[in-house]
Protein backbone atom coordinates (compact mmCIF):
# COMPACT_ATOMS: atom_id res chain seq x y z
CA UNK A 1 0.00 0.00 0.00
CA UNK A 2 1.31 3.21 -1.08
CA UNK A 3 2.11 6.31 1.64
CA UNK A 4 -0.13 8.85 1.55
CA UNK A 5 1.89 11.84 -0.06
CA UNK A 6 2.65 14.10 2.96
CA UNK A 7 0.86 17.73 2.51
CA UNK A 8 3.00 21.01 1.21
CA UNK A 9 4.31 23.05 4.36
CA UNK A 10 3.29 26.88 4.60
CA UNK A 11 3.12 29.70 6.56
CA UNK A 12 -0.03 32.06 7.11
CA UNK A 13 -0.07 35.86 7.42
CA UNK A 14 -3.89 36.58 9.22
CA UNK A 15 -5.38 39.58 9.49
CA UNK A 16 -8.46 39.44 11.38
CA UNK A 17 -8.93 43.09 12.88
CA UNK A 18 -12.05 44.33 10.99
CA UNK A 19 -13.60 42.93 7.83
CA UNK A 20 -12.67 41.86 5.15
CA UNK A 21 -10.31 38.99 6.65
CA UNK A 22 -7.71 38.45 4.70
CA UNK A 23 -5.63 35.57 5.17
CA UNK A 24 -1.94 35.22 3.07
CA UNK A 25 -0.85 31.78 2.35
CA UNK A 26 3.00 31.40 1.65
CA UNK A 27 5.48 29.16 0.21
CA UNK A 28 9.10 29.81 0.64
CA UNK A 29 8.53 32.87 2.01
CA UNK A 30 6.52 34.44 -1.04
CA UNK A 31 2.93 35.12 -1.26
CA UNK A 32 1.15 32.24 -3.23
CA UNK A 33 -2.83 32.28 -2.08
CA UNK A 34 -4.97 35.42 -0.64
CA UNK A 35 -8.48 34.47 1.39
CA UNK A 36 -10.82 36.73 1.97
CA UNK A 37 -14.16 36.52 3.78
CA UNK A 38 -16.70 39.46 4.62
CA UNK A 39 -17.83 37.34 7.67
CA UNK A 40 -17.36 37.80 11.02
CA UNK A 41 -13.78 36.47 12.86
CA UNK A 42 -15.41 34.19 14.57
CA UNK A 43 -17.39 32.47 11.70
CA UNK A 44 -14.87 33.16 8.94
CA UNK A 45 -11.51 31.89 10.64
CA UNK A 46 -12.96 28.01 11.20
CA UNK A 47 -14.10 28.15 7.70
CA UNK A 48 -10.66 29.30 6.24
CA UNK A 49 -8.50 27.11 8.37
CA UNK A 50 -10.57 24.01 7.44
CA UNK A 51 -10.18 24.67 3.67
CA UNK A 52 -6.71 25.35 4.12
CA UNK A 53 -5.37 22.32 6.73
CA UNK A 54 -7.23 19.75 4.32
CA UNK A 55 -4.31 20.73 1.68
CA UNK A 56 -0.95 21.79 3.37
CA UNK A 57 0.20 21.40 6.64
CA UNK A 58 0.71 24.95 8.81
CA UNK A 59 3.96 25.96 9.91
CA UNK A 60 4.10 29.19 11.45
CA UNK A 61 1.41 31.65 11.61
CA UNK A 62 1.83 35.49 11.64
CA UNK A 63 -0.73 38.07 12.83
CA UNK A 64 -1.53 41.76 14.27
CA UNK A 65 -1.79 41.17 17.71
CA UNK A 66 -3.85 44.52 18.14
CA UNK A 67 -4.70 47.38 17.84
CA UNK A 68 -7.99 47.26 16.78
CA UNK A 69 -11.23 45.47 17.70
CA UNK A 70 -10.85 44.19 21.01
CA UNK A 71 -13.03 41.17 20.15
CA UNK A 72 -11.51 40.77 17.53
CA UNK A 73 -8.05 40.20 18.88
CA UNK A 74 -9.28 38.14 21.30
CA UNK A 75 -10.78 35.80 18.86
CA UNK A 76 -7.94 35.58 16.81
CA UNK A 77 -5.19 35.08 19.56
CA UNK A 78 -7.94 32.49 21.61
CA UNK A 79 -8.48 31.03 17.98
CA UNK A 80 -4.68 30.92 17.18
CA UNK A 81 -3.85 29.40 20.62
CA UNK A 82 -5.79 26.55 20.66
CA UNK A 83 -4.71 26.08 17.44
CA UNK A 84 -0.83 26.31 18.60
CA UNK A 85 -1.05 24.00 21.46
CA UNK A 86 -3.02 21.59 19.36
CA UNK A 87 -1.28 21.20 16.10
CA UNK A 88 2.17 22.49 17.43
CA UNK A 89 2.26 25.28 15.09
CA UNK A 90 4.94 28.69 15.68
CA UNK A 91 3.20 31.71 16.28
CA UNK A 92 4.07 35.63 15.63
CA UNK A 93 2.93 38.45 17.13
CA UNK A 94 3.23 41.82 14.71
CA UNK A 95 1.94 45.24 15.93
CA UNK A 96 -0.91 45.93 13.75
CA UNK A 97 0.36 49.35 11.92
CA UNK A 98 2.94 47.02 9.65
CA UNK A 99 0.05 46.01 7.54
CA UNK A 100 -1.40 49.48 7.30
CA UNK A 101 1.28 51.26 6.54
CA UNK A 102 1.04 52.86 10.32
CA UNK A 103 -2.04 54.56 9.29
CA UNK A 104 -4.55 55.37 11.95
CA UNK A 105 -6.51 52.72 13.27
CA UNK A 106 -10.15 52.74 14.17
CA UNK A 107 -11.18 52.28 17.94
CA UNK A 108 -14.95 53.75 18.89
CA UNK A 109 -16.63 56.50 17.92
CA UNK A 110 -13.83 59.17 16.72
CA UNK A 111 -10.76 57.67 18.46
CA UNK A 112 -8.32 56.36 16.62
CA UNK A 113 -5.03 54.65 17.65
CA UNK A 114 -1.60 56.06 16.33
CA UNK A 115 1.77 55.18 16.79
CA UNK A 116 3.24 58.33 17.94
CA UNK A 117 7.22 58.01 19.12
CA UNK A 118 7.25 54.32 19.56
CA UNK A 119 4.16 54.57 21.56
CA UNK A 120 0.37 53.66 20.62
CA UNK A 121 -1.62 56.55 21.59
CA UNK A 122 -5.96 57.26 20.63
CA UNK A 123 -6.62 60.70 19.61
CA UNK A 124 -10.26 62.18 18.82
CA UNK A 125 -9.94 62.57 15.02
CA UNK A 126 -12.92 64.15 12.44
CA UNK A 127 -11.65 62.60 9.31
CA UNK A 128 -8.89 60.79 9.01
CA UNK A 129 -7.76 58.15 6.31
CA UNK A 130 -7.82 54.81 8.13
CA UNK A 131 -4.97 52.89 6.45
CA UNK A 132 -6.47 49.37 4.66
CA UNK A 133 -5.11 46.35 6.26
CA UNK A 134 -2.69 44.37 3.45
CA UNK A 135 -0.93 41.16 3.33
CA UNK A 136 2.74 41.85 2.41
CA UNK A 137 4.29 40.01 -0.54
CA UNK A 138 7.21 38.12 1.71
CA UNK A 139 7.42 37.64 5.31
CA UNK A 140 11.25 37.57 5.48
CA UNK A 141 11.03 41.22 7.00
CA UNK A 142 8.05 41.01 9.18
CA UNK A 143 8.57 42.95 12.56
CA UNK A 144 7.44 39.87 14.32
CA UNK A 145 7.98 38.05 17.68
CA UNK A 146 7.47 34.56 18.66
CA UNK A 147 7.81 36.01 22.55
CA UNK A 148 5.21 38.40 22.32
CA UNK A 149 2.32 37.07 20.71
CA UNK A 150 -0.71 37.87 23.62
CA UNK A 151 -3.30 40.55 22.64
CA UNK A 152 -1.93 43.97 22.16
CA UNK A 153 -5.12 45.50 23.85
CA UNK A 154 -4.81 49.36 24.01
CA UNK A 155 -8.46 50.61 25.30
CA UNK A 156 -9.40 54.41 24.60
CA UNK A 157 -10.36 56.11 28.04
CA UNK A 158 -13.73 56.71 28.12
CA UNK A 159 -15.38 60.12 28.94
CA UNK A 160 -17.94 60.32 31.11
Amino acid sequence: MAQPTPLPEIDLVVVALRTPIKVGIYRHGELIETLRSPQKTSEALPQIFQKIMQNYRIRRVFFPRGPGSFMAIKLVYIFLKTLQIASGIELYGCDAFVFNQGRPIKAVGNLYFVKENGKIVTKKMDETEEGEFELPQKIAQLPCSKEQISPLYVLPALKV
